[in-house]
């Protein structure tokens, strides 16, 4: 009596498939410095189990900013009833872009071919619950495959497996590189160059600031910032002076 009482403990799914016996975790992680986030899926029948389970994990996923859709994720949950939904855990990680699904059933010894169409071990109870003909894995793969993601299938520490699904991060595509036409410079003398110089080096001064640093006269400084400014090449604002765009693309030519 005790080895059959403990034979039922251990059984976490009904003889017939319609019933998960024990619940299923989902661990969402912010990142591997703290603890997840748990969310217990609780034994119901087999078809609200695996619904609750797809569409939790999905919708958690969402929320931290994955991208896999809810098709892909519940094909994998669906897997979970080769396992007799023993010990599930769906761990979400990297804001979402990677789920992994690992049990303690009895593991998955032909790796390869379990992404392959029409390799199955799927018994007639389960083909109740799900299709049954070996297309859920390489549905998945071939959704990953083209989203620049991948799938892995993986032992787990004593018993089961492990089944890890990611997709890449999407890239901004950067702008085109608008080339620069050809700057046109009007001639210029030496202490006008100077003054560009100086104006590219700090950014924006008064006329009296340049003064002291060229130990030129007012006059003079007036008069060529005076021409500087008539030719486009630097603005004020205020009592400041400083470069235009016109005026950059021109220093960056002249220096």
């Amino acid at each position: 009596m005790p080895e059959e009482m403990e034979q039922i403990s251990e059984q976490s799914v009904a003889d017939d498939y319609s019933r998960a016996l024990t619940s299923a975790r989902i661990a969402c992680y912010d990142d591997f410095r703290s603890a997840p986030r748990i969310t217990v899926i609780e034994p119901t029948t087999t078809a609200e189990f695996i619904e609750a389970l797809a569409s939790t994990t999905y919708t958690q996923a969402q929320m931290a900013g994955g991208t896999i859709p809810y098709t892909v994720i519940r094909e994998v949950s669906e897997n979970f009833i080769h396992a007799q939904f023993k010990e599930i855990i769906v761990s979400i990680f990297d804001k979402g872009k990677t789920i992994r699904f690992s049990d303690q059933g009895p593991g998955i010894s032909q790796k390869d071919k379990a992404v392959m169409p029409g390799f199955s071990s799927a018994t007639a109870p389960m083909k109740q619950y799900i299709r049954g003909v070996g297309s859920g894995l390489p549905i998945v793969r071939e959704y990953l495959s083209f989203s620049n993601g991948r799938i892995t299938i993986e032992d787990n520490l004593k018993s089961g497996a492990v089944i890890t699904i990611s997709v890449a991060e999407e890239e901004t595509p950067k702008p085109a590189a608008v080339p620069k036409k050809d700057v046109l410079i009007p001639e210029l003398n030496g202490r006008e160059k100077d003054i560009l110089f100086l104006l590219a080096h700090d950014g924006s001064l008064r006329l009296t600031d340049i003064v002291k640093r060229l130990d030129l006269s007012n006059s003079t400084v007036h008069r060529s910032l005076g021409k500087l400014e008539e030719y486009g090449l630097i603005e004020s604002t205020g009592h400041m002076k400083s470069l235009t765009e016109f005026g950059k693309d021109a220093v960056e030519k002249l220096f």
